[in-house]
């Protein structure tokens, strides 16, 4: 299928030609070569039968150290100015702390290299959720010393890159590890227990805390954190204390902790009988409002509920087990929707940038994740996408919109360059623009890579 030229140019005159185009990728999903590092709990969770839908697991994936170079040539002839990826703990530091793999530094070596080398800005995420086993055995996030591990690595890291990477995230998604992996269980490390899924939301935060003051220490220009975060819309008013909760658990913690305004006490309140908040303290609070330079924000969907509703079927990370002191609430997205059961919304994602903007002024905003999982239509012609190319069309002018409203927008990276491993999903759906085949490991670009290489060349 030909590229909408024109559709493309009408995107394209609305970015300003200092605005960050980027893919972004993730370590697990993509690297493959788990036999050189150490273990990571998604090892560990999806080599759990039943863990995964389909069964996958670490190897192949997209075998992306091994086509390295290939993969950035892609990035690049597809327009972009930026690459947004994620370094893997236990490929650092195989045990999470102690012997550092030299190996494993030179991995990303090749990668930021690559990255300068075709003129794109790497951003780097130091922790994509596969935190290393041997600290997971030592209690993971709820050992009040994580922190401490952190920031060690993180300080390792940064020393090492810092002469080639000016921008780092601390965290992606801390309420994916915390909520999706210790109060649902769908994600490693698998645990059932809505007190500790509060609990690793707040030393997520700490350690972020702490992670940004290592990056501060080693001389990193713009240190910062990735949330996914999005719009609570309640249907009807019987609703609406609830849809508050799941505001305060999706949106408020996280903001309201790097604004300094601690933690919301509605949502204090409304969990005291799941947790007395006794591992919360002042110091604590204080590191988890360190300054950022930037914050990301991970969109896809907004969260509607309602207090009736039919069976929406299979909604991936919506339901009540996902927020600790919710019930009595449906879950209805409403048509369209992508195959994960999320609906599709765009201005959702103006309302969530204006939002996060008021929540938490003066800090710049990147949209570091969005796009949509939909069944390809595979033909001798190409690799058609429609509905994948109608949502990075409308999502794009509506995070312009926000821009033009006033919100302080410097970026977007589209998720995913490549079809992955999509976590607890394993292939059957799939995010990328670049269709990987998992036995051949062929890359071909979809219909939407070529949209956006025409949306992204264009911006001049």
């Amino acid at each position: 299928m030909a590229v909408d030229t024109q559709r493309a140019e009408a995107l394209s005159s609305r970015i300003p030609t200092d605005f960050v185009l980027g893919f972004a990728t993730s370590s697990w999903q993509i690297e493959g070569s788990s036999h050189t590092r150490g273990r990571s709990i998604w090892d560990d969770f999806s080599e759990t039968p039943g863990k995964v839908l389909d069964g996958a697991t670490a190897d192949p994936a997209c075998d992306h150290l091994n086509h390295i170079s290939e993969d950035l040539d892609l990035i690049r002839d597809l327009g972009a100015n930026a690459y947004r990826f994620s370094l893997s703990w236990p490929r650092v530091i195989p045990e999470g702390t102690g012997s550092v793999s030299a190996s494993g530094l030179d991995a990303y070596d090749r990668i930021v290299d690559g990255v300068l080398e075709r003129g794109l800005t790497p951003y780097a995420t130091l922790y994509h959720w596969d935190l290393p086993s041997a600290l997971q055995d030592r209690g993971g996030w709820l050992n009040p010393d994580s922190h401490k591990w952190f920031a060690d690595y993180v300080h390792l890291v940064a020393e090492h890159f810092g002469d080639r990477v000016d921008t780092f995230a601390t965290l992606n998604e801390p309420w994916v590890s915390a909520f999706l992996g210790y109060a649902a269980g769908i994600h490693a490390p698998g645990e059932k227990n809505a007190a500790a899924s509060l609990e690793v939301f707040y030393r997520l935060m700490v350690a972020s805390g702490h992670g940004i003051q290592a990056l501060k220490a080693a001389g990193i220009k713009n240190p910062g954190l990735v949330l996914n975060l999005t719009t609570i819309i309640a249907e009807d008013d019987d609703v609406s204390e609830q849809a508050q909760l799941i505001d305060g658990l999706q949106n408020r913690i996280f903001l309201d902790l790097l604004a300094g305004r601690g933690l919301p006490e509605d949502v204090v309140e409304r969990t005291s009988s799941i947790t007395d908040w006794s591992f919360v303290n002042d110091a604590g609070l204080a590191v988890a409002a360190e300054p950022l330079t930037w914050l990301g924000i991970n969109y896809y969907t907004p969260t509607r509920v309602a207090s009736s509703g039919t069976d929406a079927g299979k909604i991936v990370g919506q339901g009540d087990s996902v927020y600790p002191g919710v019930s009595g609430v449906n879950f209805v997205p409403r048509n369209p929707r992508t195959a994960m059961g999320w609906e599709i919304h765009a201005p959702s994602l103006t309302s969530t940038l204006l939002a996060t903007a008021e929540r938490l002024p003066g800090v710049p905003l990147y949209v570091t994740e969005n796009g949509g999982a939909f069944e390809d239509v595979v033909s001798a012609g190409g690799i058609h996408d429609g509905d994948r190319v109608d949502y990075y069309d409308s999502h794009l002018h509506a995070a312009l919109d926000a821009k033009d409203q006033g919100v302080d927008l410097r970026g977007y990276f589209a998720w995913s360059l490549f079809d992955n491993l999509e976590w607890a999903e394993g292939w059957t759906k799939r995010f990328g623009v670049v269709r990987v085949d998992a036995d051949s490991q062929k890359r071909t670009p979809k219909d939407s890579a070529l949209f956006l290489r025409e949306v992204y060349r264009s911006v001049s």
